[in-house]
């Protein structure tokens, strides 16, 4: 009688997720010494540091997503669309809610997943702070659907103003970002972009001037999380492509057509975009009795174990891990997420060969922040720089387009991504640089 394979379940296809499984796939599932299974809500992955530039229609999210089944059936997988809402550690097992479709029917059933080793990799969404209004005026970008959304209402707000035939309102195409982190810069500088090729593809009843950008932010500075420097720099950019900042004003109030701050102001923008804060799904508050925080993510040890259960592990933006050697937890980063899943990886292969699970450490190289074409800026660390080294310009860019490129190796391998980089250059000289529809 041969002995069974164990079964490894992870949840949650985003960066960390679908490195995992692609990895254990690959080495695992492929010589049929574990059953490795992926479970997301969705049928098609995209890295979501790109959700910026889908929002603003300057990259298709139809060119670059990702099917999960068409990875599973490569990489040795497979794969399981639902969403988890249940999990019973007494007997190793997880639950899907039902799918329900547009039309109200239900088109996959319940369903009850075994595991025994289970990785809860589902990211985070945003956090409105139950701050008044943020849930029924703001739009998210959470997912890729959020971000298409956007784009979609600022495609309809350009061709209503353009085809009115009478001059615009005023504030008629004001948009504010609430949230001055990596999102929110970034996406100020993509919709800067997107207000010229648009009135150059067409729409010049338009003009980019009409078109008024206000970044909203509670701290005292924008990119509160990086260093002084990176900040002045990026503020320095935005202020030359006529973002307003208004940094130090923490948001009272949404309505329909403004938002209001502590100290009084009111900045009317009919289009509203929440970028201020992330915390991991509800559901995962207090599952099944694990250690959660107040952010609702999964409090795990050095080894990405939960705290109460040696077989749950959690990676990535819904874990609580602390940082060795500092007074906080490793930041929810993509490269945190990329080194969380190749030390899961490495863990899974140790315990299933008897051995101890190893302790993870995270290694801090560094943060960048993209202003589309008008520049990047950022800052080196560890071992790159002997400390920490501020760059901007053209290398500071390539080092940015590095790490998307870095997740798809680890995906696809480096051939079939420089055959993926060639396909998309040969794209960028016959398609429009701006979705149009």
């Amino acid at each position: 009688m041969s002995e069974r394979i164990p079964k490894i379940v992870v949840v949650g296809g985003g960066a960390g997720g679908l490195e995992l499984v692609t990895k254990l796939g690959k080495k695992l599932g492929k010589k049929g010494k574990a059953e490795i299974t992926l479970v997301d809500s969705t049928s098609t992955h995209i890295w979501k540091p790109l959700l910026h530039e889908v929002a603003a229609g300057t990259l298709d999210s139809h060119e670059d997503e990702i099917e999960y089944l068409s990875q599973a059936n490569c990489s040795g997988f497979r794969f399981r669309m639902g969403k988890m809402d249940g999990l019973d550690r007494k007997n190793k097992q997880i639950s899907l809610a039902p799918t329900i479709n547009k039309e109200g029917l239900e088109i996959i059933p319940r369903r009850h997943f075994d595991y025994d080793y289970l990785v809860i990799a589902v990211g985070s969404v945003s956090h409105d702070f139950g701050i008044k209004g943020v849930k029924d005026h703001c739009l998210f970008l959470d997912t890729t659907k959020q971000a298409e959304t956007f784009q979609n209402k600022l495609l309809q707000a350009y061709l209503r103003a353009h085809t009115q035939g009478r001059p615009l309102d005023e504030g008629q195409l004001n948009i504010a970002i609430v949230g001055a982190g990596a999102t929110g810069v970034e996406l100020c500088a993509q919709l800067y972009e997107v207000s010229h090729l648009l009135t150059a593809y067409g729409l010049d009843e338009v003009k980019p001037t009409d078109v008024k950008i206000t970044l909203i932010e509670a701290a005292d500075r924008i990119l509160p999380g990086l260093p002084e420097n990176i900040s002045a720099a990026a503020h320095e950019e935005l202020s030359k492509l006529g973002v307003e900042v208004l940094s130090g004003e923490r948001v009272v109030e949404v309505t329909p057509d403004s938002i209001k701050t502590e100290s009084g102001k009111v900045v009317p923008a009919p289009i509203k975009v929440w970028a201020a804060g992330i915390k991991a799904p509800e559901f995962l508050k207090d599952i099944a009795g694990l250690e959660t925080n107040w952010m609702n993510q999964l409090v795990v040890r050095q080894t990405l174990q939960t705290t109460l259960d040696d077989d749950i592990y959690a990676i990535g933006d819904c874990c609580a891990c602390k940082w060795q050697g500092h007074d906080e937890n490793v930041p929810p980063r993509a490269q945190a997420a990329h080194q969380m899943a190749s030390l899961v990886y490495k863990s899974i292969r140790m315990r299933m060969a008897g051995k101890e699970a190893p302790e993870y450490h995270y290694h801090d190289y560094g943060s960048l922040v993209s202003l589309g074409r008008y520049g990047t800026v950022g800052n080196l660390m560890g071992n790159l720089s002997r400390g920490s080294m501020m760059i901007e310009g053209l290398m500071a860019r390539m080092m940015y387009l590095s790490l998307y490129k870095m997740h798809q190796v680890a995906l696809f391998g480096p051939f079939r991504v420089l055959m993926l980089s060639l396909s998309h250059l040969f794209r960028r000289s016959v398609h429009p640089k701006i979705k149009l529809h």
